[in-house]
């Protein structure tokens, strides 16, 4: 006799992303208590299980939700402020210490609530259903916003007990930035199943805002609780200097002379980092964020050579201060366009990079980043039910050799028809139903007029 689900979805072209990488040509999904109970032919789950609810995807693909493993909540108001300043004038430098930072420091809670729920809406409308946040002010605002959306998320706090001309309002004494830490994490416990949507992390800006002492207390805290620790490494050739002048290392060599370099720490951007570097990240389980939209600006990160070796490496937005977009289908585009300049032009090998390899990055890699690898990344049972529903009518699916292919190469998130996060609709037919966006929307445009004038 078949047994009761909450939700099927059948008659898709299912990608699962799970060890096996099948592809499940006419497939379907069984979800019971926001869990993933079957997975397989359509002939064979619909002989097992029955529900009430179900969604005929035919044509359409189902695939995991996108995790972005690297993004700024508090800057989601700073769409477009960095260029149009710009125009005005020659701009300050460096720009996350002169712009970023001080932009942050002027929100208050409810400011950094509106920029969540604006990031968060437009995250799910384009196909991402977990967010791995950087560090930033409020973050129990940040909290709020994601259990309204439905996203599922690691929200983390700012923390900065050092550095130069940096808002007063954004440091914190050493103690009183672990003791912030601490209280984050204990009142958002992860749970082991993965069934907490929203938790939290700890979180170091960067090794130039933060004291050694900072660095080595953060990330015992977080090791005894479980969580990672979140932090910008190697991002810019003026923290390799930082380290060189204050601890005659490079930055690598400086954490893990520390003891801090594990599977504890997450390096958002790794950007310059050699195969020495590279064999660290291996030897000591450090995971990565690849943010293509502006790492290539400011060097050539081995992202693909990470992936190949086994780094817990993901994609990340770092939110939309830089060109704009949460669409982490975009950024995988640019991603992919990057590594085969990168690692395949120079050596003659136009087919250097695989569009799974990079979509790949962007489910398993960044769950694995976050630490989810068993409760997320992958459409396989016993995984939370986070699941994208790709449309294959769109006008860049028309005639396309296989559904598989458009998804690896081409689909953005204008194609996402429906989301799924815990095994419950928070995107139908391409439109948020958690939340009314239009007036999130309205009063996001009037709020950013007040705080650019801030800044500018």
């Amino acid at each position: 006799m078949a047994q009761r689900a909450d939700r099927l979805i059948q008659n898709a072209h299912v990608l699962t992303f799970d060890g096996e990488a099948r592809v499940i040509a006419d497939g379907a999904i069984a979800i019971k208590d926001g869990v993933i109970v079957d997975v397989g032919a359509t002939s064979d789950v619909t002989s097992r299980w029955h529900s009430d609810k179900r969604t005929y995807a035919s044509g359409d693909i189902l695939m995991p939700g996108l995790v972005d493993a690297h993004l700024h909540t508090a800057q989601t108001l700073m769409r477009g402020v960095i260029p149009q300043l710009a125009t005005r004038g020659a701009l300050r430098v460096p720009t996350w210490r002169e712009y970023l930072v001080p932009f942050e420091a002027n929100l208050s809670p409810e400011d950094v609530e509106l920029s969540g729920l604006l990031a968060y809406t437009a995250m799910l409308q384009t196909g991402t259903t977990t967010f791995f946040e950087a560090g930033g002010p409020h973050p129990e605002s940040m909290a709020s916003a994601a259990w309204a959306t439905g996203i599922r998320g690691a929200v983390s706090q700012n923390t900065m007990d050092g550095g130069e001309r940096i808002p007063s309002t954004m440091r914190m004494t050493t103690d009183e930035a672990i003791a912030r830490n601490i209280e984050l994490v204990e009142a958002l416990p992860t749970a082991p199943d993965g069934s907490s949507r929203v938790t939290g992390c700890m979180s170091l800006r960067q090794i130039i805002t933060s004291t050694p002492e900072l660095v080595r207390e953060i990330h015992r805290e977080a090791k005894a609780r479980g969580v990672k620790v979140h932090t910008h490494l190697v991002e810019g050739t003026y923290e390799i200097d930082f380290a060189l002048e204050r601890f005659g290392k490079r930055p690598i060599d400086h954490l893990i002379d520390e003891g801090v370099f594990d599977e504890t720490l997450h390096g958002a951007h790794s950007i310059l980092v050699d195969d020495d570097d590279v064999d660290a990240y291996v030897r000591h389980g450090v995971s990565a964020a690849h943010c293509a939209k502006g790492n290539y600006s400011i060097g050539t990160p081995p992202a693909l050579r990470m992936w190949r070796r086994g780094v817990a490496i993901g994609l990340g937005t770092d939110g939309v201060a830089t060109l704009g977009t949460l669409d982490l289908f975009q950024v995988g585009m640019l991603a992919r366009v990057g590594q085969q300049h990168a690692e395949a032009t120079p050596v003659h090998n136009r087919n250097g990079v695989r569009g799974e390899e990079i979509l790949g990055m962007a489910t398993v890699g960044g769950a694995r980043a976050m630490a989810l690898g068993d409760s997320a990344g992958s459409l396989a049972i016993g995984k939370r039910a986070d699941i994208v529903v790709l449309r294959t009518d769109g006008p860049d699916a028309a005639a396309y050799a296989s559904p598989e292919i458009f998804a690896y190469e081409c689909a953005t998130g204008r194609d996402v028809r429906h989301v799924l996060v815990d095994g419950e609709m928070v995107v139908k037919d391409g439109e948020v139903v958690t939340v009314d966006v239009a007036e999130i929307r309205a009063r996001a445009a009037a709020r950013q007029k007040e705080l650019v004038a801030l800044i500018a």
